[in-house]
């Protein structure tokens, strides 16, 4: 099973390029972000014709997730992160997809800091592991995959000195992306690819994407039983060149079939 994160900066000015994709790279399961499209915006039927079936949480402006599948019915469990019923805002929707629990967010950017986003961007991640931790003890295989504005590592990040300031690389927010880490979850391309410089976005000016100048904000989250049939990653950068293209690359893993030697309730 092939997944799939993309953050598409906007579902319907980028379609040619979500649908080109799909067909060159043929994910089973996609999580997309930042739709900018309200409900009824969202081009269900056109994804529709691509052989995908889909499920989203739009909003007018901003945000907006979606999950589409290819391998069979989309079982909808969560839409919008627990623990704050004044948080109106698309950004969580959680779904069973072939036997995978497939979680999809759109984590807030919160520049500028200090400030009422960075603040929010905080409470947001605390409401996220409080979650999380629901799911990473699951006997079955579950993925949170999507676009986590942040950069764990200097290793994530062009330049880290330049963006000593900003909201994607402050101390707290990678202490916060650790944390999550610790709780059980398993960082699935850095885990495949130690030590390597990967990156899933670059701006669009000054020839970042042509320098490779770029930052790795997506990220794809596995727990235990997904780990365990992890196989393969990376990130398919030739869509970030592509005429009307999003700032983002859709990063992607794919899962064998389930391990059935494995005694039960061991993990390796």
């Amino acid at each position: 099973m092939k997944i799939a994160t993309y953050n598409v900066n906007g579902v319907n000015g980028s379609l040619p390029v979500l649908l080109r994709w799909l067909q060159e790279a043929e994910p089973d399961v996609v999580c997309l972000q930042e739709l900018k499209a309200p409900q009824h915006r969202f081009p269900a039927s056109a994804i529709r014709d691509a052989g995908y079936d889909a499920i989203w949480q739009g909003e007018s402006r901003w945000n907006g997730v979606a999950i589409l599948s290819r391998i069979g019915e989309i079982h909808e469990t969560r839409r919008g992160l627990p623990g704050d019923p004044h948080d109106t805002q698309s950004r969580y929707i959680e779904a069973a997809v072939g036997g995978v629990l497939v979680a999809c967010l759109y984590l807030p950017n919160g520049n500028p800091r200090p400030g009422p986003k960075f603040d929010f961007k905080l409470r947001w991640f605390d409401r996220l592991h409080e979650h999380l931790g629901t799911l990473v003890g699951l006997e079955a295989p579950v993925v949170v995959a999507g676009d986590f504005n942040v950069m764990p590592q200097d290793i994530d990040v062009y330049a880290p000195e330049r963006w000593q300031d900003d909201a994607l690389f402050a101390p707290e927010v990678r202490a916060a992306y650790a944390r999550q880490l610790k709780q059980g979850w398993i960082d699935a391309l850095r885990y495949l690819h130690p030590g390597e410089t990967i990156y899933t976005f670059w701006k669009y000016w000054r020839g970042a994407f042509e320098r490779n100048a770029g930052l790795r904000i997506d990220h794809l989250l596995l727990n235990g039983h997904a780990r365990d049939r992890l196989r393969t990653g990376g990130v398919d950068i030739v869509p970030r060149a592509w005429e009307k293209t999003s700032d983002h690359a859709p990063a992607w893993i794919e899962l064998g079939v389930e391990k059935r030697s494995r005694a039960k309730g061991t993990r390796r």
